[in-house]
C-alpha cells in the first residue's frame, strides 16, 4: 500500500503500456534534492522507492528521506531503513508455526479483553506446503502416490490447521500438498516483478518486493524481485504491517564476464561463486550480479545463482531486470501487456541492466568469469567447499581416510543416496533434462544404478514432470531408479528416509563412511542422512552419474562409470549430452501454456485436503493433549508494560560450541530418532518409532522441539566430555546429562545461562526454532565471534541477547571450560545499538577478568523489540492500542 504523503513531490502519473500508472518517480525525488539516487545499485533504487512510497510522518518522515541524501556514501551503511515489503511467503516448515503465533496472538488478545481479528494479515502471506514429505519410498512407479498418502496420515492435524487459517484469516492462501516448493513455485507462477494495485479508481505500479520463511528466498531476486528469507517471527510481524528495521548494507558488485563453457552446468557455476564470494567475505551484503556476463545466463541460471546467497553469505544475490526476465515472463504465462509494463517501468526508474550503459556505484566490485567454471561438486560438508570434479574422491578421502578393503563390506566412499531434488536446481529446465538425456544415454548402453544407492526424485513444481513426460526423458530415469517420489523439499533438508535395511546393515556391519550425493544447496553434517557422514552437492546430471557409479572414490574425467551391454567400459564423456541436445529438448519442453495450465489450479487442494474437518471461529481450539499442535507458549504472560530487563549475573554455560554451528547443530529439521531426547519422550507418550515424523513437522509442539535443540548428532558440546549430540555437564555437580535436563536443573536452582560459540554462529535455514528453543531453554545471551544475519536477528526478536567478543579473543585464548559464571552488565535498563557491555568472568579458582563484549542489537527497531521482550509481545501491545478513527 501506499501511505498518503509526498513531501519531495516524487509522484507521477505517466502511461505505460495501456494505462496510466501512479509511481513514484526516483528521478523526480532526486531532482528535488534526495541526493543521486541514479548512481545507487539497483537494489537499492528499490529500496528507496520503498522509502518514498510509505511515508507517513511517523515511521518515515523527514529524517528518513534526509538520509536518502547520504545512501551512495560508504559512512551510510549501518542507517536503519524501513522496509515494508509487499506479499510475504511461507514454507510450511517455517509458515506453520508462524501462523500458530499469530493464532496464538489472538488468544492472548482474546485474553486481554481485545478483538482477536485485530489480529490479521495486512500484507498478502501465500503458503507452499512443501516441507513435510519424506521419502518413504523410492525406486517404484507408485512412490510418489505412497509418500503422500503417508504425509497426509503423518501430519493430518497440522493440515486441519491450516484449513482452519484460511477460513480465519484475511489475505491468507495456501497451496496444498504436492505442487511444488515454494521458490520454484514463487519464481514460476506468484511473482510479478512489478506489482499492481488500485486504490481507489488509481493504479499503482512499483518494484515487487518480499519476505521469505525460508534462508533461500533470494532465489526470486533472479528476475529482480527484492526480498530475503527470515525466521517465522519476523515473517509473522511482517505480515501484520509492521514496518521491519534493516540494516543498510554493504552492495557488492558482481561484474560477470565470459560464457559457461561446454559441458558444465549452472550449479557449478554457482559452486564456484559460492567459494570466491565466502573468500572475499559477503556476510550480511546486498551482492547484485551485472556486466557482459549475464547476457549468457538465461533465468533457470541466475535462479541458481541467487539461491544459494545463503551459502555465499549475502542477503541478496540480486540480478536487474533485462531482456532475459522479459522472454522469461513470457514463456511462464506473465507476458504481453503485463511483461510490456515490467520493461518500461524498469526502464523508466532505471532499474533495467544494459550491459554497455553505465552501471552504478558499488562498494565493491568482484569480477568472475564464467569462462573459468569447470564440473564441480561441493563437500563433504559445507557448500563453500568447491572440489573440481577429478578431485572429488583426494577430497573425500582426506576427510575421511578409508579403512582397508575387505571381502563383503560396502567400501567407505560408496554413494547410498542419491537424490535429484531441491529448487536450487530442479528449477533449471537445462539441468534436468541434461539428467534426463544422460540416463536415457546410460539405459541405452546398458548401464545401472549400484544396488546400494537409493535414488529419488523430487522436482520443485509438477512442470517438471509435465515436461519430462513431453520430452521421453521420465522413462530412462524410472529405468534408473530416478522415479518420481513427490514434489517437495527432502532429501536437501534431511527428508531422505530411511535407507533399505540391507545397506544399513551393511553400513553399521562395516562401519563405512557412507555418502550422499544430491541436487541440494545444503550438505552440512547430520542433515542429509544419519548414516551419510560425507555429503556431496552437484548438478542433477552428476547425481545421476555417481549412482551409476556408486562410489566417490573415482576420477569420472578418467575411470569409467561401468560396463556397457556391449562390454565395453562407458565414460561420463560417453553419456554427457551436448549443449545442442539440450537446447533441442528445451524447445519441445518449455511454453507458456505447460505453466499456465499447471498452475491454474494451484491453490486447488486434492479431495483428501478439501475433506479435512476444519474448525470454525475466530481463535483456534487447541487441545492439551495434541501430539503435533500445542498453543505457543510465548504469549501465555505477558504483561501490559514491558517490564525492565535485568542485567546477568552468575551465568553459567550451558553450551561451549566452536566455529561454523549451524542452525541444523542449534535446531535439527529432519528425522527423529528413537534413541534421541525428544524420541524418548515421544515413546513416553505411547507414539511408536514409526510415526515419529520429523522435527519440522512438529514445530508447534514444544515440548519436542526444546528436547532437539542443541541435540543435533553431530553436534560437539565442549561441555559434553567428548559425547557428540545433546549433551553438556551441569555445574557445579559435574554431571553429564542432557541438555535439556541441564536447563531445567539451572532453572530450577534460578541460574541464568549463556552460550558460548565461535565465528559464523547461526549460518544456514532461517530456522526461528533455532531461537525459540534457546529462549526455552533459560539462555539469556548468545556470546560468538560472529553472527550470520537471520538467525542474529531471530535470537533478537525472540529476547535472546546476542554478543560478540572482542576481536582476536574466543573460547580457546580465553580458556574457558565452562566452570566459569558470567556477569554481564549494560542491558538494564536498556542496551543500545553496538554499545560495549562490560562483562566479568568469575573463574572456578577465585580470579576474575573484565572483558567487554559487543551488542548485537544492530537498529533502534531491534533494540525497541529487545526491550519489549521480543517481537511478538511488541506486536501483541499494538494491537491492544485502540485503532484510530
Amino acid at each position: 500500500m501506499a501511505a498518503e504523503r509526498d513531501s519531495l513531490g516524487a509522484r507521477r502519473d505517466i502511461r505505460l503500456g495501456e494505462h496510466v500508472w501512479r509511481v513514484m518517480s526516483l528521478e523526480a525525488a532526486e531532482a528535488a534534492g534526495a541526493g543521486p539516487l541514479s548512481r545507487l545499485p539497483r537494489c537499492l533504487k528499490v529500496l528507496a522507492e520503498n522509502v518514498l512510497r510509505h511515508e507517513d510522518g511517523l515511521v518515515i518522515g523527514a529524517p528518513q528521506l534526509a538520509a536518502l541524501k547520504t545512501w551512495g556514501e560508504a559512512g551510510a551503511v549501518g542507517q536503519e531503513v524501513p522496509y515494508h515489503p509487499t506479499r510475504v511467503v511461507m514454507n510450511d516448515s517455517g509458515g506453520l508455526p508462524a501462523m500458530a503465533d499469530l493464532a496464538a496472538l489472538r488468544d492472548a488478545v482474546v485474553r486481554a479483553g481485545g478483538d482477536p481479528r485485530r489480529i490479521n494479515p495486512r500484507v498478502p502471506a501465500d503458503m507452499v506446503v512443501d516441507h513435510s514429505i519424506m521419502v518413504d519410498h523410492a525406486g517404484s512407479p507408485d512412490a510418489a502416490q505412497r509418500n503422500l498418502d503417508l504425509e497426509y496420515e503423518r501430519n493430518a492435524e497440522r493440515y486441519r490447521f491450516l484449513r482452519w487459517c484460511q477460513g480465519a484469516f484475511d489475505n491468507f492462501r495456501v497451496v496444498p500438498p504436492g505442487n511444488g516448493i515454494l521458490h520454484q513455485v514463487n519464481l514460476e507462477s506468484f511473482a510479478r516483478c512489478v506489482w499492481t494495485e488500485t486504490r481507489g479508481n488509481q493504479r499503482w505500479a512499483f518494484p515487487e518486493t518480499l519476505l521469505g520463511t525460508d534462508s533461500h528466498t533470494p532465489m526470486i531476486n533472479a528476475i529482480g524481485v527484492f526480498g530475503w528469507g527470515v525466521g517465522g517471527i519476523e515473517a509473522a510481524a511482517a505480515i501484520l504491517g509492521q514496518p521491519i528495521g534493516i540494516v543498510l548494507p554493504r552492495v557488492v558488485g558482481c561484474r560477470l564476464v565470459g560464457a559457461l563453457p561446454r559441458g558444465v552446468t549452472a550449479t557449478d557455476a554457482v559452486l564456484m561463486v559460492t567459494q570466491k564470494l565466502r573468500a572475499v567475505g559477503v556476510v550480511a551484503t546486498y551482492v547484485e550480479f551485472f556486466g557482459p556476463g549475464l547476457t549468457a545466463l538465461n533465468v533457470f541460471d541466475r535462479a541458481t545463482l541467487a539461491n544459494m546467497a545463503p551459502e555465499y553469505g549475502a542477503t541478496m544475490g540480486f540480478f536487474p531486470v533485462d531482456a532475459q526476465t522479459i522472454s522469461f515472463l513470457e514463456m511462464t504465462g506473465r507476458g504481453g501487456d503485463h511483461a510490456r509494463l515490467v520493461e518500461s517501468y524498469c526502464r523508466m526508474q532505471g532499474l533495467w541492466h544494459d550491459a554497455a550503459g553505465v552501471q552504478p556505484d558499488y562498494a565493491e566490485v568482484v569480477e568472475i568469469d564464467l569462462s573459468e567454471v569447470e564440473p564441480s561438486a561441493a563437500g563433504p560438508r559445507r557448500p563453500q567447499d568447491r572440489v573440481a570434479l577429478p578431485r572429488i574422491r583426494d577430497s573425500f578421502e582426506t576427510a575421511f581416510p578409508p579403512a582397508p578393503e575387505a571381502g563383503g563390506r560396502l567400501s567407505d566412499g560408496a554413494v547410498v543416496i542419491a537424490a535429484i531434488t531441491s529448487c536450487t536446481n530442479t528449477s533449471n529446465a537445462q539441468n534436468m533434462l541434461a539428467a534426463g538425456l544422460l540416463a536415457r544415454k546410460a539405459v541405452a548402453r546398458g548401464l545401472k544404478a549400484k544396488p546400494w544407492v537409493k535414488t529419488s526424485l523430487a522436482p520443485g513444481s509438477r512442470v517438471v514432470a509435465d515436461y519430462l513426460e513431453a520430452t521421453g526423458l521420465h522413462a530412462p530415469l524410472d529405468a534408473l531408479g530416478f522415479h518420481l517420489i513427490g514434489f517437495g523439499c527432502t532429501t536437501c533438508m534431511g527428508n531422505s528416509g530411511p535407507l533399505p535395511p540391507e545397506t544399513e546393515a551393511a553400513i553399521e556391519a562395516g562401519q563405512t563412511t557412507a555418502v550422499a550425493v544430491l541436487s541440494g544447496n545444503r550438505n552440512f553434517e547430520g542433515r542429509i542422512h544419519t548414516q551419510a557422514k560425507a555429503n556431496y552437492i552437484m548438478s542433477p546430471p552428476l547425481v545421476v552419474a555417481h549412482a551409476l557409479a556408486g562410489t566417490v572414490r573415482i576420477d569420472m574425467t578418467r575411470e569409467a562409470l561401468g560396463t556397457g551391454q556391449d562390454g565395453k567400459p562407458v565414460f561420463l564423456a560417453d553419456i554427457w549430452p551436448s549443449p545442442e541436445e539440450i537446447a533441442q529438448a528445451a524447445a519441445v519442453a518449455l511454453n507458456a501454456p505447460r505453466f499456465t495450465n499447471r498452475y491454474a489450479t494451484v491453490f486447488q487442494g486434492d479431495a483428501r485436503w478439501e475433506a479435512l474437518p476444519a474448525p470454525k471461529g475466530d481463535t483456534f481450539p487447541w487441545e492439551g493433549e495434541s501430539l503435533y499442535l500445542n498453543e505457543p507458549p510465548f504469549l501465555r504472560e505477558v504483561p501490559r508494560e514491558a517490564a525492565a530487563i535485568p542485567d546477568i549475573t552468575g551465568a553459567r554455560a550451558l553450551a561451549l560450541l566452536g566455529d561454523s554451528i549451524t542452525t541444523d547443530h542449534i535446531s535439527p529439521v529432519g528425522i527423529i530418532t528413537p534413541g534421541s531426547a525428544a524420541g524418548k519422550y515421544l515413546i513416553s507418550l505411547g507414539v511408536p518409532p514409526a510415526e515419529f515424523n520429523s522435527f519440522a513437522a512438529r514445530r508447534v509442539k514444544h515440548e519436542v522441539m526444546i528436547r532437539g535443540t542443541f541435540a543435533n548428532i553431530r553436534i560437539q558440546n565442549r561441555l559434553a566430555g567428548g559425547r557428540t549430540g545433546g549433551w553438556t555437564r551441569h555445574e557445579p555437580s559435574g554431571e553429564i546429562i542432557p541438555v535439556h535436563e541441564a536447563a531445567e536443573r539451572y532453572a530450577a536452582e534460578g541460574v541464568p545461562l549463556v552460550v558460548v560459540a565461535g565465528q559464523d554462529y547461526g549460518a544456514g535455514s532461517s530456522r526461528d526454532w533455532a531461537a525459540k528453543g534457546t529462549l526455552l531453554l533459560g539462555v539469556r545471551a548468545v556470546i560468538a565471534n560472529g553472527f550470520e544475519r537471520i538467525h542474529r536477528a531471530n535470537l533478537v526478536y525472540m529476547g535472546v541477547l546476542p554478543l560478540e567478543l572482542p576481536a582476536g579473543v574466543t573460547v580457546e585464548t580465553l580458556g574457558l571450560d565452562g566452570t566459569e559464571r558470567w556477569d554481564i552488565a549494560g542491558i538494564h535498563p536498556a542496551p543500545e545499538p553496538g554499545a560495549g557491555l562490560p562483562a566479568r568472568l568469575h573463574r572456578a579458582d577465585g580470579r576474575v577478568e573484565e572483558l567487554t563484549l559487543r551488542c548485537r542489537l544492530d537498529t533502534p527497531f531491534e533494540a525497541e523489540c529487545f526491550r519489549a521482550g521480543g517481537i511478538l509481545p511488541r506486536v501483541l501491545r499494538a494491537s491492544l492500542v485502540p485503532e484510530a478513527a
